[in-house]
């Protein structure tokens, strides 16, 4: 063996050995999700609530609820922006526009207005949001003469031009998909309400329960089936229900609100970070943790706590999640997206 090489591998040999030290002896930096600790551990959680701010973490999923199914409730595709309907401008000169605002308040004989969906382990956050806020609107608008919970399951299901159903797809689409198609009757799972209830079961987020565990199996976009469910009396064409427009509201605080105020809970999209999946009270704000996707919701009204403004927005992730199925989160800031991305539509009335 020559010198040169028993050099070589004595350096070699040396480099590993230093490597292997530095590696047991480094100082670990702090954890971060997805290294360290989880996003549903309590380490998280806590790091969360340690930082003062204007919202308190806790346990929304189980510790060991599958990333997978998390990824899937982000259901608003990247591109979604280049899919809105024209917007809409509301003439605000001159407009009272109260500190406080609820729908659930302001119309208490619209039912849907008070309900929580849960959109399963399926992408379908863009529909959930939209048939949730159409159906709100043909109560407001028929004067509560008028109760139909449209179909999440036909919309995801049918629309080919909303995205790709259970993968994603656009709020805006929806809202057209309306107007030109129009949408059947269909309340939750197992309901039995309505041409076509949702095929996808909820899952248990949170402790043992009846639900199956959120495990994030693929659950695939349901057929379009043109075809009421058995036992329900009206055929399908006849049980549509129509938009007569849909359009968009500017990044304006009292344009969102005047929205509100007139025609009643809108749509809006928003990026989801890892802190905001243990959301439980108070005015939420990102403070840590990574990017996951964009989220469809629907925006019931605003208010402000402890000096903080806040939109009031009901979820889709059942009413186990948050408080009671809702949150509130930074308003006038367009914190995470949320004022940028504003859908909405009237109803059709047949006469």
């Amino acid at each position: 063996m020559t010198f040169m090489r028993l050099a070589n591998m004595t350096f070699q040999l040396l480099c590993a050995v230093i490597l292997i030290a530095s590696s047991s002896f480094a100082i670990p930096s702090e954890p971060q999700p997805g290294h360290g600790y989880g996003v549903l551990s309590d380490e998280f959680i806590n790091s969360i609530n340690n930082q003062q701010t204007t919202w308190k973490a806790g346990r929304n999923f189980a510790k060991n609820v599958d990333m997978s199914y998390i990824r899937k409730l982000m259901g608003v595709l990247p591109d979604h922006r280049n899919y809105m309907p024209p917007v809409k401008q509301h003439n605000v000169e001159g407009l009272f526009i109260p500190t406080e605002f609820d729908s659930r308040q302001e119309w208490p004989n619209c039912p849907t207005i008070q309900e929580i969906r849960d959109q399963g382990s399926c992408g379908s956050c863009w529909a959930f949001g939209a048939v949730e806020a159409m159906s709100d609107r043909i109560c407001i608008h028929s004067n509560t003469t008028v109760n139909a919970r449209l179909s999440s399951d036909d919309l995801v299901s049918c629309c080919w031009t909303c995205g790709m159903g259970c993968n994603g797809g656009y709020p805006g689409g929806a809202w057209k998909y309306w107007v030109s198609k129009g949408i059947v009757s269909g309340g939750s799972y197992g309901s039995n309400q309505g041409c076509r209830p949702y095929e996808i079961p909820p899952c248990e987020h949170h402790v043992d329960g009846p639900r199956p565990s959120c495990n994030g199996e693929d659950n695939k976009t349901p057929k379009c089936i043109k075809k009421c469910e058995d036992g329900y009396t009206i055929a399908y064409a006849q049980d549509k229900h129509y938009g007569k427009n849909s359009y968009s509201i500017s990044l304006n605080v009292n344009q969102i609100q005047t929205e509100i105020m007139t025609n009643g809970p809108v749509e809006a999209a928003f990026s989801v970070y890892e802190d905001f999946l243990n959301y439980k009270s108070g005015v939420y704000q990102h403070v840590k943790g990574k990017l996951l996707g964009g989220h469809a919701i629907r925006i019931l009204g605003w208010g402000v706590e402890n000096n903080v403004p806040y939109w009031i927005i009901a979820n889709s992730w059942n009413s186990d999640w948050g408080d009671n199925g809702t949150f509130k989160i930074l308003r006038g800031e367009d914190h995470v997206g949320i004022e940028s991305s504003i859908v909405a539509g009237l109803p059709l009335f047949k006469n």
